[in-house]
Formats: structure tokens, sequence, C-alpha cells
């Protein structure tokens, strides 16, 4: 059993940031790549960063620039470092991680979400 954890939600005006984390525990061999998507009301959950164990990333085009991913593999952690939030960043921010159970099991794992609104 895992479980991924994340904090660090809440309200903050256009401009602000925020720094999201997501801690993951368990049964952990090891962690493959870890991510955030969001989900806005009435839209898709997209993918908003990724990072591999080996630390390389990727980012959605809308927060390109804004946003920083990085992870801590001693504490099966990722953050999402939120800069110059804008109204439309205002969604339910979920992580997500593929562990390994085992030297050859995976499985892809979830967070609970955690909500960011940007309003002033």
């Amino acid at each position: 059993q895992v479980q991924l954890v994340e904090s660090g939600g809440g309200l903050v005006q256009p401009g602000g940031s925020l720094r999201l984390s997501c801690a993951a525990s368990g049964n952990i061999f090891s962690i493959n790549a870890m991510g955030w998507y969001r989900q806005a009301p009435g839209k898709q959950r997209e993918l908003v960063a990724a990072i591999t164990s080996g630390g390389s990333t990727n980012y959605a085009d809308s927060v390109k620039g804004r946003f920083t991913i990085s992870r801590d593999n001693a504490k099966n952690t990722v953050y999402l470092q939120m800069n110059n939030l804008k109204p439309e960043d205002t969604a339910v921010y979920c992580c997500n991680a593929e562990v390994m159970i085992t030297r050859r099991a995976s499985s892809l794992y979830w967070g609970q979400g955690t909500q960011v609104t940007v309003s002033s």
C-alpha cells in the first residue's frame, strides 16, 4: 500500500506564489516519474509538470517560466513551486507517482488533491 499526501494549497492573490508538496509513503522500493496534474471546474484534467527519477522535467506551455517542479528522492517527495499565479491557474492540483513496489513491479498512485484558488 502506497499513499500520496499533498499539502500547500490555498487562496492567493494574482501574482502571488504557492509551494505544493506531495509525500509518498508505504511499500516503496523506488519511485520513477512523479508529476502534478490539475483539474479546473468543467475542464479536463491536464498535466502541469513532471519529473523523472533522474531529474528531467517537462511542463505544460501555460506554466513554463512560472512553475518549477523538483523532488527529494530521499524523502520520496515532489514539489511544485508556483510563481506569478494567475486566476486561470485555479484548480484542484493532484500529484501522481509511478512507484516500484518491488524490483520488477510498479503501479501508478494518486494523491487526493489540494485546492489552489487565485483570486483578488
